[in-house]
């Protein structure tokens, strides 16, 4: 084939990733309406229309043409600039995870998840898992029959065959190092944290009730001053907090407690964190596969670098800590910054991994990792699965759940088939730790900015490191360009000795 050809076929190819991700917008639009908006009786149809699209999705990607297109193309890839060449790269990464699933078992993951989800949200409402267990049940297989298929197309374990789906690169082996190292470590910060707080003043009480609609207004509030743009985004409520929707209609979600607003709160700061991100792409190359988020490690190191790092700093408390007392009509010595720093970093076993400090949340995600892998390597039933989750609970954190709403089914992920997310969580948080550590070095000042309530030092220098980088390097690239320094545990140990064993706060 000549060169103009192979030039043409990588245009066609760059037309068809385009409807493509326009596609995949439009059902994440529709996702983001189920969790908020849609009447539970419109269950069936959306669950035959996001399994329309999924499939649509799937033929687009995997149709005859697309491998000889991506073929001719490869001819002339030394003619491609930097970001065409790794667009490329990522075209052929895209088409192999989809062609590696059959096309009747995307339509039945649709179909199914769509189901568990739906059962999930009464279920852990009635505290109910033996109405959940039979649909999670059929998820499972069908999610160990996709691993099953794409571990045989790239020549991998299942688990990590799906991993890599999440977090491009990564493999078990390298997790059970590094969770190893934090399972090993922990255990004694926490304890000499515990000690330490235990002997200090108990922080005054923050009496509610909090009411609900002051607490949307402050979290729009907080969000304007992080830099999101409601011009291109909105705040709702659903049951879980998450980020939807595409990067020019980012659709974040919360949820309220009238007792406690500060759950709340952190979680709008979390999940501004994702969209920010996600504003952040390259405009340029925003409908191709190089201008999307690289995967979820990075995208967690972002919402984690601006509720943990950055939200819970001595400095941000005291930017928001008059903002607080203004919003709730309150005064006194419980909303002095430092009483709401030492509610913000209170450090103990609890049984919500999304209520969890950051020194216990890592064992949190150890175990759902630990459970998971055995679901998808057939070690473990899922009729078994509250059992094993109390006793996992019990030999990390030293608490049993009283019930399984508490337990096994506080989170949605595994009822909306997501196999292979939740070690990105805590993998996000070691990349928050190195990023941040890396801006403050890199930024004179850019603390002293936060107690002003300016992110823009912060923003700049991740939107440069980060954001505008989209998928044009690797998850492991990104970072050690960032902070010349691999993934590790090394700088989330340092931050947590030393914002809680060698601060005054």
């Amino acid at each position: 084939m000549t060169e103009r050809n192979s030039t043409a076929a990588y245009g066609v190819l760059k037309t068809r990733f385009k409807r493509l991700a326009a596609l995949q917008g439009a059902q994440a639009v529709l996702h983001w309406d189920r969790a908020t908006m849609m009447p539970e009786g419109g269950a069936r149809a959306r669950a035959e229309q996001q399994a329309t699209l999924s499939l649509i999705a799937h033929e687009t990607l995997t149709a005859p043409e697309v491998s000889d297109l991506l073929a001719s193309a490869d001819e002339t890839v030394a003619a491609l600039g930097e970001w065409d060449r790794a667009n490329l790269s990522e075209m052929r990464r895209v088409h192999a995870h989809a062609t590696a699933t059959p096309a009747d078992l995307v339509t039945r993951l649709s179909h199914q998840k769509s189901e568990t989800e739906m059962i999930w949200r009464r279920a852990r409402a009635a505290n109910d898992y033996a109405s959940l267990a039979p649909a999670l049940d059929r998820l499972v297989g069908l999610v160990r029959e996709q691993a099953g298929a794409k571990a045989d197309a790239f020549g991998l374990d299942p688990y990590d065959a799906l991993l890599d789906g999440y977090d491009p690169g990564r493999r078990a082996a390298e997790i059970d190092r590094l969770f190893a190292e934090l399972e090993v470590s922990l255990p004694a910060l926490l304890q000499a944290i515990m000690e330490k707080q235990a002997a200090a003043p108990k922080p005054h009480a923050l009496s509610g009730p909090f009411p609900i609609a002051v607490q949307e207004k402050l979290g729009r509030e907080i969000m304007g001053v992080l830099g999101f743009d409601f011009a291109h985004g909105r705040l709702d409520v659903s049951h879980h907090p998450f980020t939807g929707g595409v990067p020019d209609d980012s659709r974040i979600t919360t949820r309220y407690d009238e007792a406690d607003f500060t759950e709340s709160l952190m979680a709008v700061i979390h999940e501004t964190g994702h969209s920010l991100y996600e504003r952040g792409l390259p405009d340029e190359w925003r409908m191709q596969p190089v201008g999307r988020s690289r995967g979820m490690t990075i995208h967690e190191s972002q919402s984690l670098l601006f509720e943990m790092q950055a939200g819970r700093s001595a400095s941000f408390i005291s930017f928001l800590a008059p903002r607080l007392k203004q919003a709730f009509g309150s005064d006194g010595a419980a909303w002095s910054p430092e009483n709401l720093l030492r509610h913000y970093r209170k450090v103990g076993p609890s049984f919500i991994r999304v209520q969890a400090d950051e020194v216990t949340y890592p064992l949190h995600v150890i175990l759902r990792y630990r459970l998971e892998r055995a679901m998808i390597a057939g070690e473990l039933r899922v009729a078994d699965l509250p059992a094993a989750w109390n006793e996992g609970m019990k030999n990390l954190l030293g608490i049993t759940p009283p019930d399984d709403a508490s337990g096994c089914m506080q989170d949605i992920h595994w009822p909306s088939g997501s196999f292979g997310y939740f070690p990105t969580y805590t993998l996000g948080a070691l990349a928050a730790a190195q990023l941040f550590a890396a801006a403050k070095a890199a930024r004179p000042g850019l603390e002293e900015a936060l107690g002003r309530g300016d992110f823009s030092p912060l923003i700049q220098w991740v939107g440069e490191k980060v954001h505008g980088q989209g998928s044009r390097l690797t998850p492991d690239e990104i970072l050690t360009s960032a902070t010349a320094s691999p993934l590790g545990t090394g700088a989330f140990l340092r931050h947590i000795e030393g914002r809680y064993l060698h601060s005054q706060a």
